[in-house]
C-alpha cells in the first residue's frame, strides 16, 4: 500500500519563498528549492521526497523557480557569449542555408524540400511528372509558423489522387499530440475538417482519397482507438479499433504497393497486426495473427499474392517470413530469410521484383539484395570501419528497380546513393557540402574495452589526425543503451562535433548493452533486472579510453540524452571521479516516481523495459540505481540538465528536481545548471538555427569547463 502525507504543503507555500539565494564565491547567487517533504511508503520502505512539488507544472511557484534557475544559467553562461557566438558562426560557416533535398517520385510527383537562408522552417515542394516541371509549394513552414511562439510540422500525407495534403501541426511544444488539418492542393484552401489529439504520422488513406484512418490518443498520450473518417461529409467517425491494454500502443500505415492499409498495436515483447484492403474502406479489418507473449512481429509488406513478415518467432535475432492473404496466421508461416545466430535483421524494402533488408552484424550494416524474379541475391558492402547506412522514407515507389539509401560515417558526410538493383550499378545524387572539409584529416577507430562481467564493449571514435594517445586529450563520450535501439545516428557525420574536434577533442560512442547494436541479446543483457550493465559497460568504457591514453581522469566529458541521460545520472553518482562534466539532456532520472505514476506517457508501456515498480523485486532494483533517489553527499563533476516544460515524454521535473535535490547534497564548487526551455517538448526546439543555438550552448559549456575561451 502506498501513502503520502504531505507535511504542512500548503503552510510552505505560504510562508516560504519559493527559493533562496545562497552566497559563495563562484556562486553569488545560487538557487535554492525549499523542501516540502512528501513521505511515501511502498514494499515496505519509507521514502521521503523534498521536491515532489516540483512536478506541478500549472503551479506560479514552479515556473517561478524553473525562470530562476534560467536567469542564473544564464548569468553564469553570460562569460561565454562571444564563445556561443563563435561556435555558433562555425556552424553556419559550414552548412549551405539554401539548399535543396534529393527529390523522390512518388505517385507521378518529384516531392523535395528546400531550405533559405535565415529561414528556420523548410519549404515542402512538388513537381508534376518531370523536374522541368513548375514548382509548386505544398507547404511553406515558414510562413504557417507567423505569428505563433512554438510551431511544428511533424510529417504528411497526400491522398491518392494527389489532390490533398493531410498534415500534422503542433503549436503547443511537442506534446506528442497533434492537430491534423487537410488542405486543398488544387485551391491552396483548407478543409473544415480537423483532427484533433492524433498521433504522429498516424493518418492512413483508403484508395478512394475521400475515407481516412486515424489514431486517437488517450490522456497519457497512448495511441488506443483507431477512427474512420470521411473528408467533407459531416458524418460522426467511426470508432474501428480500442486498445483497452494500456501496455500497448496503436499506430497505423499503408503497404508501399498502396493495396493495404495496416493497424498495429505493440508492446515492447508482443505485436498484432490486422489488414485492410484500401479499395474497399467500408470492409472489416482482419486480423493477422493474434498476440502471443514474447512474440512481436511488424513491417508487414505486400507483393503479389503474399505478405512478408519481420517476426521472432523462434527467432531471437528476427527472421523474414513469408505467407498467404488468405491465410495469414503464424501456423501459415514460412521461412523466407532464417534466423542467423550473430545476424540481426533490422529491416527491410520489399517492391514489386525486389527485396531488400539490412542485416546488422558485429554492429555493422549490410544491404542484402534479393530478385525475387530470378531468386538469386548478393551484398552491397561498405569499406569504413564504421559506418552508417539506412533507407528511411527515400523509396515510396513499389514498381521501381532503383533503391536509395544514405551512407555517412564520423568522417563521410551524407551522401544518398541511387543503386540499380538490375545493373548493379550506383551514382551518388547529392553529399552534403562542407566548405573546407577534408575527411582525409580526422581518423575513426573502432575499439573494444573489457566490461566488469568480462563482455567485449564496442566503441566507436573519431579525432583529428596529429592527436597522440598522451593522455592529455579532452574527451566527450555518449551513451544510451535502451529500448533495443541502435542509435547509429550518433556515428553519423556531424557539423556541429567538427567544433570539437577542431578544438582538439576526441569523440567517442560507448555502444553498451540495452541496444540491440550486438543483436538482441545486446538489449536483453541491458534492460530490466539487467539495466545495470548498461551502466557498468559506460564506466568501463571510459575506464579503457583513459588505461590507453586517449584522455585521462579530469579530461573527461560525458554526454547523455533521455534514457542516456539515465545512464548520465547513474555515473556522476558511481562515478564522479572519472568525469570532468556530465551532461543530461532531457534526462529520464526520477524512475521509480516516474513508473509508479500510470498516468504519465509511456509509463505502463514501459514496465517491460524498466519493470513494473508495483513488484518489489522490479522497486528494489530500480531504486538501487534510479538516480534521483541515490544522491549522495560527494564531489560531484560540473553538470548542465536540459530539459523542455512541455515534454510529454520525459517530464520537466525529472531534471529540476534532481538539480535541487543535488543542490541540497553535493560538497563541491563545481557548476550546477539546469536551463528548460518554457516552449518546447522531447525534441527541442523545431527551428534549425534554434537546434543549432542548442548545440552551441551545450558546447560553450564544455569549453568553458576546461577553460576553453576561444
Amino acid at each position: 500500500m502506498k501513502n503520502k502525507l504531505i507535511a504542512n504543503y500548503y503552510t510552505a507555500l505560504m510562508l516560504l519563498l519559493l527559493y533562496s539565494c545562497t552566497n559563495n564565491e563562484q556562486n553569488p547567487l545560487l538557487p535554492k528549492a525549499i523542501k516540502i517533504p512528501v513521505i511515501d511508503t511502498l514494499h515496505g520502505k519509507i521514502n521521503i521526497d523534498n521536491y515532489a512539488w516540483l512536478t506541478n507544472k500549472d503551479s506560479p511557484e514552479v515556473m517561478k523557480y524553473l525562470k530562476t534557475e534560467n536567469q542564473y544559467t544564464d548569468n553564469v553562461m553570460h562569460s561565454a557569449k562571444k564563445l556561443q557566438d563563435e561556435l555558433y558562426g562555425e556552424i553556419i560557416g559550414k552548412i549551405k542555408e539554401t539548399d535543396l533535398s534529393t527529390p523522390y517520385i512518388f505517385n507521378g510527383f518529384w516531392y523535395y524540400e528546400r531550405t533559405e537562408k535565415n529561414k528556420g522552417y523548410p519549404i515542402y515542394c512538388r513537381k508534376e511528372k518531370t523536374l522541368e516541371a513548375k514548382e509548386e509549394i505544398i507547404l511553406d513552414v515558414n510562413k504557417m509558423a507567423e505569428g505563433y511562439e512554438y510551431y511544428s510540422i511533424d510529417g504528411w500525407q497526400i491522398s491518392p489522387n494527389n489532390e490533398i495534403i493531410a498534415y500534422y501541426q503542433d503549436t503547443i511544444g511537442e506534446m506528442e499530440a497533434y492537430d491534423v488539418y487537410f488542405k486543398s492542393l488544387k485551391t491552396g484552401k483548407l478543409y473544415k475538417d480537423k483532427l484533433a489529439n492524433v498521433q504522429g504520422e498516424s493518418v492512413v488513406w483508403a484508395n478512394d482519397s475521400k475515407i481516412l484512418y486515424y489514431v486517437l490518443q488517450d490522456s497519457s498520450n497512448r495511441g488506443y482507438k483507431v477512427f474512420k473518417h470521411e473528408l467533407n461529409s459531416g458524418k460522426k467517425d467511426q470508432l474501428i479499433f480500442h486498445e483497452k491494454d494500456s501496455r500497448f500502443n496503436v499506430w497505423m500505415e499503408k503497404s508501399k504497393s498502396g493495396k493495404y492499409i495496416f493497424i498495429a498495436s505493440f508492446s515492447s515483447t508482443s505485436s498484432e497486426y490486422w489488414f485492410l484492403n484500401a479499395d474497399r474502406p467500408n470492409d472489416d479489418f482482419q486480423l493477422i495473427n493474434s498476440r502471443e507473449e514474447n512474440h512481436l512481429y511488424y513491417k508487414i509488406s505486400h507483393n503479389g499474392s503474399k505478405f512478408y513478415i519481420v517476426t521472432n518467432k523462434n527467432a531471437p535475432n528476427f527472421k523474414i517470413v513469408e505467407t498467404g492473404i488468405s491465410e495469414p496466421q503464424s501456423a501459415h508461416w514460412t521461412d523466407f530469410i532464417p534466423h542467423r545466430v550473430n545476424v540481426h535483421i533490422s529491416k527491410f524494402e520489399l517492391f514489386k521484383d525486389y527485396l531488400t533488408f539490412f542485416e546488422r552484424e558485429n554492429g555493422l550494416d549490410k544491404i542484402r539484395i534479393i530478385d525475387l524474379t530470378k531468386e538469386t541475391d548478393y551484398y552491397i558492402d561498405f569499406d569504413e570501419p564504421i559506418y552508417n547506412v539506412y533507407s528511411t522514407f527515400l523509396n515510396p515507389e513499389f514498381n521501381t528497380n532503383k533503391l536509395r539509401y544514405v551512407y555517412t560515417s564520423m568522417i563521410t558526410p551524407k551522401t544518398i546513393y541511387e543503386y540499380n538493383m538490375e545493373t548493379r550499378e550506383k551514382s551518388a545524387l547529392k553529399q552534403i557540402e562542407i566548405p573546407n572539409y577534408n575527411k582525409n584529416g580526422y581518423v575513426t577507430e573502432r575499439l573494444w574495452a573489457k566490461a566488469q562481467d568480462g563482455t567485449a564493449i564496442p566503441i566507436s571514435i573519431v579525432y583529428k589526425k596529429g592527436i597522440t594517445q598522451n593522455g592529455k586529450n579532452p574527451l566527450l563520450i555518449t551513451g544510451y543503451g535502451a529500448y533495443g535501439g541502435t542509435r547509429n545516428n550518433t556515428i553519423n557525420f556531424s557539423v556541429e562535433r567538427l567544433n570539437l574536434l577542431e578544438r582538439g577533442f576526441i569523440y567517442a560512442d560507448a555502444h553498451v548493452r540495452g541496444s540491440s547494436y550486438l543483436g538482441e541479446h545486446w538489449y536483453e543483457q541491458g534492460k530490466l533486472l539487467n539495466k545495470k550493465n548498461t551502466f557498468t559497460d559506460f564506466i568501463a568504457c571510459t575506464e579503457y579510453l583513459i588505461g590507453e591514453g586517449y584522455t585521462s581522469k579530469g579530461n573527461v566529458v560525458a554526454y547523455g540524452k533521455s534514457a542516456g541521460g539515465l545512464l548520465m545520472g547513474v555515473i556522476a553518482n558511481m562515478r564522479p571521479d572519472l568525469y570532468k562534466a556530465v551532461i543530461l539532456d532531457y534526462p529520464f532520472i526520477d524512475v521509480v516516481n516516474t513508473m509508479l505514476d500510470s498516468t504519465l506517457t509511456y509509463t505502463t508501456q514501459e514496465y517491460e523495459e524498466w519493470g513494473n515498480p508495483n513488484n518489489k523485486k522490479h522497486f528494489d532494483y530500480m531504486f538501487s540505481y534510479s538516480p534521483y533517489d541515490n544522491i549522495k553527499k560527494q564531489n560531484y563533476p560540473s553538470m548542465l540538465f536540459i530539459t523542455g516544460l512541455n515534454d510529454a515524454q520525459v517530464g520537466y521535473w525529472n531534471a529540476a528536481k534532481m538539480v535541487a535535490k543535488l543542490r541540497e547534497h553535493k560538497t563541491d564548487n563545481n557548476q550546477l545548471l539546469l536551463k528548460t526551455s518554457i516552449l518546447s517538448g522531447h525534441r527541442g526546439k523545431p527551428s534549425r538555427y534554434a537546434q543549432y543555438e542548442e548545440s552551441v550552448f551545450i558546447q560553450a559549456f564544455i569549453l568553458k569547463t576546461f577553460n576553453i575561451e576561444q
